[in-house]
């Protein structure tokens, strides 16, 4: 792929990235390609349909997944609760929970095979994080990678502006809660 059509490629799949997770997965594809700085044709020579580009997007998200959790397990070896948390809040900083949402229903529906195999892959890949804070202590056994997720959209899931406002800090405290929460509990004795 010629570099001007990698960057046009790009520039619709960020814009779609934004646009689902603020409007949707039925936001208007003429609104994708115009925040792209693309005609509508240039969607669909990259994109023959909204199915596809909803795909591309849902792919693009489980990749940041691997990327963030394939860093935390590179981290682990040297100190496996430092990279648990450091994970969590990478995750959390993807905002997945207004993206997850959007994308729910289109996934859920029936998966093409590539988002299948990605999804699957990111299981994995969080199952062997989950297995390496276990074993630091830094979470709980009985966390499964489905919950954490789920945990985690429900945290990003996008705050009134009004609340955004009253409490900046919000979302850290929210974080700090989420990892106090997986802990194990303490040994009775």
């Amino acid at each position: 792929m010629r570099a001007d059509a990698a960057r046009r490629r790009a520039a619709i799949l960020d814009a779609a990235r934004l646009l689902v997770a603020e409007r949707g997965a039925d936001v208007a594809l003429e609104t994708v390609a115009e925040s792209a700085g693309v005609g509508i044709a240039t969607l669909y020579r990259n994109f023959s349909s909204r199915a596809e580009l909803l795909d591309a997007v849902a792919l693009g998200v489980v990749a940041d997944v691997r990327v963030a959790v394939r860093e935390a397990l590179a981290a682990a070896p040297a100190d496996a609760r430092a990279a648990w948390e450091s994970s969590i809040r990478r995750l959390v900083g993807l905002g997945l929970g207004a993206l997850t949402a959007a994308l729910a229903e289109h996934v859920a529906a029936v998966p093409s095979p590539a988002v299948a195999e990605a999804q699957a892959g990111a299981v994995a890949a969080l199952d062997e994080l989950l297995a390496a804070a276990r074993a630091a202590g830094a979470v709980r056994d009985d966390v499964t990678p489905a919950e954490l997720m789920v945990l985690i959209g429900m945290l990003t899931r996008p705050q009134p502006e009004a609340v955004s406002r009253a409490a900046p800090d919000l979302e850290e405290r929210l974080v700090e809660f989420l990892l106090a929460g997986l802990r194990p509990a303490p040994a009775a004795g």
